[in-house]
């Protein structure tokens, strides 16, 4: 029976091997050429640094989670551990698998760390984390790095209604670390129908504290930020003050949907929007920021007072909310993680009744008073009286 060492050497005998300065050097290749990092060592290793941008493809696993982890088996891939024997073979396994261009780093991660080079140590899910979240941590496009994206994010919710209420269950159970809340109003019975977040028992409580009651005990790791009050000119900039990464609009009025894309615009937040009415919703997402329309290239200004809805919330079908909500939420989560691809420029409509989806093209028009080039509207409108009068103009 062969011994370890006649093991190593038969397997660097069959692989390519490249140096940790070669290897480093190909990152500066750009384009296809640059190779994918493979981190073959076991989750405590990783934890303590790993390089950037790799792929954690711990040994005892690789042969499952290859194919997943890493799907374009033409890419150049360079596979490592802590001192290249192990990684050695990683990267057999790897040829046999009918990855093609696959080489192994000779001297692994201490040659990386003995010749200076940068590497990461990441924020550790702690093991009740990596049990929450093992199914997230199993999709290659979210992972623990992902998963700890999410901690880190910070999600505002305008409204804790029929929209905001699934929003809010889906992302705190997603894990995002931060999520906050603004809504003025106390639970009523006529909310129940469709705002899950809320319960019978809570009735005449605030919303936003109702909101924040649900998520903690849904999710521990999740910081409830709630402002009981309506977003205006006057407090805009203190509820946008703590920062944050996404907003998701679900206000039911047009002037809180003008003075939050106004406010999304000067300050380069994507906005998550959506509505809905009866057996019909709306979902997009707005982010001038990344070069997509906002609300006021889709409706430059509010309609006029007497051809606009009433301010009291029209008709809606219990479980419309529901869909078009948990769609807001995956549109956030998607942004906060930075994959696949938004709705910036895209209007969703669903019909429930006839359950069809249609999508509508949404162009940054030029002419845009907020978001165009040669913007006319620099200063917040409250549209507070818009229902019943002129609008107001306040100073930011």
């Amino acid at each position: 029976m062969a011994s370890y060492r006649e093991l190593l050497a038969a397997a660097r005998a069959e692989i390519g091997e490249i140096s940790t300065p070669e290897a480093h050097a190909l990152l500066d290749l750009g384009g296809d050429e640059t190779p994918l990092f493979a981190d073959v060592r076991p989750r405590d290793e990783w934890d303590e640094g790993h390089l950037p941008g790799a792929v954690h493809l711990p040994r005892n696993n690789l042969e499952s989670r290859a194919e997943a982890l890493i799907p374009d088996k033409t890419r150049p891939l360079v596979v490592y551990c802590e001192s290249g024997t192990r990684s050695a073979f990683a990267t057999r396994t790897l040829h046999e698998l009918g990855y093609e261009s696959v080489v192994n780093l000779s001297d692994g991660f201490a040659g990386w760390k003995r010749n200076g080079y940068e590497f990461v140590t990441p924020a550790a899910l702690t093991s009740a984390q990596r049990a929450r979240y093992a199914r997230h941590l199993l999709i290659p496009e979210v992972g623990e790095e992902g998963q700890q994206r999410l901690l880190d994010s910070r999600i505002l919710l305008i409204g804790a209604g029929g929209l905001g209420s699934p929003a809010a269950l889906y992302l705190a159970a997603a894990g995002v670390g931060t999520i906050g809340i603004i809504d003025p109003d106390v639970v009523d019975d006529s909310n129940l129908q469709r705002q899950i977040v809320h319960s019978t028992e809570r009735l005449g409580e605030a919303k936003v504290d109702s909101a924040k009651r649900t998520i903690e005990a849904l999710n521990p790791d999740v910081t409830v930020v709630t402002f009981q009050e309506r977003l205006d000119s006057e407090n805009i900039e203190r509820v946008l003050a703590p920062g944050w990464d996404v907003i998701l609009d679900g206000t039911d009025n047009f002037p809180t949907r003008y003075l939050l894309n106004d406010a999304s615009v000067w300050h380069g937040i994507p906005v998550v929007h959506g509505s809905i009415y009866r057996f019909e919703g709306q979902v997009t997402v707005f982010d001038p920021s990344g070069g997509g329309p906002c609300y006021r290239c889709l409706y430059p200004a509010p309609p006029p007072p007497e051809l606009a809805p009433s301010c009291a919330e029209g008709g809606v079908l219990g479980v419309l909310p529901g869909i078009v909500g948990s769609l807001q939420g995956s549109e956030a989560l998607k942004l906060a993680l930075g994959i696949g691809e938004p709705l910036a420029g895209r209007l969703l409509l669903f019909d429930a009744l006839h359950t069809t989806f249609d999508e509508v093209a949404i162009r940054r028009n030029a002419e845009c008073p907020v978001c165009g080039d040669h913007p006319t509207i620099t200063e917040y409108i409250d549209y507070v009286e818009f229902c019943t009068g002129a609008p107001r103009v306040h100073a930011s």
